[in-house]
């Protein structure tokens, strides 16, 4: 058997220069989020099967990295269905084993209980441009709070987050799951074929109206689909869809004392995919990237399933992996970094004279440097080239004496 040197399709090896963006943002993420009362947390990277197909992942329940029984629970020598012999799978995200975890613990818990997680997740999707199999999620979730100050709360210390890390001109687009249940309503569908008109909706950024109507009226009658998508033309009164819901509120709280450079927009054609969420969704768009880095929601309902008593909770995921292709791509620096120094020792150096160079290196450490040692190579001139690409702005040689 030939051992391979390439990382599995969809997942990828980290160089150090960018694991160093990686904990920079990190930090600068951590930081943010304690500065607004979050408290870290973690919880397994694997799941019990059932709460992964709970169908309240939509399709990403489609995408879970199931794993076998283990020892005498595996029996496969008769032929067998996949329920016998799956009992667990990799987290598709951080929002379900969230709802768990509260459920287990929330007697230990403060309430509300604001919770910072970030995490591993993994899903058997198609890799692309910012999009992996296995990738890092940051979420930050409040239980408990039925008022719409959590969204409030959670849409600002993203975007301070965002401001931090010098992006400007992106847009908060937000709505409402009730706004597009009654727009869906209104037109005259049926409420077992909602999911079916949010997912062709969702697709509106992508294939625009006429694409949308077009798929619509291959399942709906040409009166339903007509009557449905005039709610979302020109001369739609957007403030009548909002009347009665908290999305004013929310969008005029924010808009007024916002840190950073984005803009608040209402968008009655945002769905987001997931099945849990219940009332004002919201997603992050950037013009630089084309698409969404990170969105959230209100989902009431998800810790109930677990308790059997309903649980108030909203979310907002950061979109960690496409923030940090977008810095790379940038060309981003991470700033204030230690000055890197580079010590050259020349080889079968005296004990004596190599304890006064690592003395030396203490020294420079103790002034807060990152010091690095390596025996001198003979192609000198390659070896200071490449320590200089790691960053190291100052390379000394130790000789023997």
């Amino acid at each position: 058997m030939t051992l391979r040197k390439k990382p599995v399709n969809g997942m990828k090896d980290i160089l150090p220069a960018e694991m160093a963006v990686r904990m920079y943002v990190t930090g600068v993420i951590r930081s943010t989020y304690d500065e607004f009362g979050f408290s870290s947390i973690e919880t397994p990277a694997v799941e019990h099967i059932e709460n992964l197909l709970s169908k309240q992942g939509g399709e990403n329940e489609k995408l879970i990295f199931k794993i076998l029984k283990r020892g005498e629970k595996l029996d496969l020598s008769r032929p067998t269905t996949e329920d016998e012999v799956v009992d667990s799978g990799l987290r598709y995200d951080l929002t379900l084993p969230l709802a768990r975890y509260y459920a287990n613990h929330a007697n230990e818990l403060p309430a509300p209980f604001k919770a910072l997680q970030t995490g591993s997740v993994w899903r058997a999707d198609r890799p692309q441009r910012g999009r992996y199999r296995q990738f890092t999620q940051c979420d930050i979730d409040i239980l408990g709070d039925p008022t719409h100050l959590a969204e409030i709360e959670l849409i600002l210390a993203t975007t301070t987050v965002l401001g931090r890390l010098d992006f400007h001109n992106f847009t908060i687009r937000i709505n409402d799951r009730r706004i597009l249940k009654g727009m869906a309503a209104k037109a005259g569908f049926a409420e077992s074929d909602y999911e079916k008109v949010f997912i062709i909706l969702d697709k509106m950024d992508k294939i625009g109206l006429g694409g949308v109507r077009e798929e619509l009226l291959s399942i709906f009658p040409e009166d339903k689909v007509s009557a449905y998508l005039a709610q979302f033309g020109e001369d739609a009164d957007t403030a009548a869809l909002m009347e009665g819901s908290p999305l004013p509120q929310i969008i005029n709280t924010v808009e007024a004392v916002k840190t950073a450079d984005f803009r608040m927009a209402f968008d009655p054609t945002l769905v987001r995919g997931m099945g849990y969420y219940t009332g004002p969704i919201f997603e992050i768009s950037m013009d630089e990237f084309g698409g969404s880095v990170g969105g959230g929601g209100r989902y009431d309902e998800m810790i109930g399933k677990f308790t059997g008593q309903q649980t108030p909770a909203v979310g907002f995921s950061i979109g960690f992996e496409r923030i940090i292709m977008l810095l790379l791509e940038r060309g981003f620096k991470v700033p204030d970094a230690r000055e890197k120094v580079a010590f050259l020792v020349e080889k079968n150096m005296p004990d004596e004279a190599l304890s006064e160079v690592f003395a030396e290196a203490k020294k420079e450490r103790a002034a807060g440097k990152t010091v690095a040692i390596s025996i001198m190579k003979k192609n000198k001139k390659f070896q200071k080239d490449q320590l200089g690409a790691e960053g190291y702005s100052e390379i000394r040689e130790f000789f023997k004496k």
